[in-house]
């Protein structure tokens, strides 16, 4: 049986990013770190792979050099399911150099692109009443960090107020 395995190489913070990632993304952790040793093209002792388990799935990192930034051509998704779970997962993976992005999204100081999404995005973005997604698919547009009140009032047809414009 055949496995894929998401792999990210990092220029040199392969260890500051899962740290930061373990800490903020719940049934995470470490399972084996490598390093570089001797006449290796970064300095001994410098970490070549890490392998974590991301939520539950098994992400390999590499520390390779410069020259292979992240884009947002792809994301990690995280399914968030109440406001709370929300901030803390965006405020944490935009502090410190990370950045706000549209709908959802963000990059974090590393140059990694995640998405915080409820998972009652989707219903609303599906419900069989096409005004209803509409609006829903508007307000989600018109917002940087995902807030749940905002999207099902959206849906609701109520008037969506400020928070829809937070960071």
């Amino acid at each position: 049986m055949s496995s894929i395995t998401p792999c990210l190489m990092f220029p040199h913070s392969a260890e500051e990013a899962v740290n930061l990632y373990v800490s903020v993304i719940p049934n995470s952790s470490v399972r084996e770190v490598t390093r570089y040793g001797e006449g290796a093209p970064l300095p001994a002792g410098t970490v070549l792979t890490i392998d974590f388990v991301l939520d539950g799935l098994p992400v390999l990192v590499i520390n390779g050099g410069p020259g292979n930034p992240f884009t947002d051509a792809i994301s990690l998704s995280i399914s968030a399911d109440t406001q709370d779970e929300i901030d803390r997962m965006w405020d944490a993976l935009i502090a410190d150099g990370g950045a706000p992005g549209p709908c959802g999204w963000l990059t974090d100081k590393f140059g990694v692109s995640w998405q915080v999404v409820p998972p009652q995005l989707e219903t609303l973005l599906k419900d069989p009443d096409p005004e209803r997604a509409g609006r829903v698919m508007q307000a989600m547009m018109a917002m940087s960090k995902l807030n749940i009140a905002e999207l099902e009032a959206a849906a609701a047809g109520q008037a969506v107020g400020s928070a829809a414009q937070t960071n």
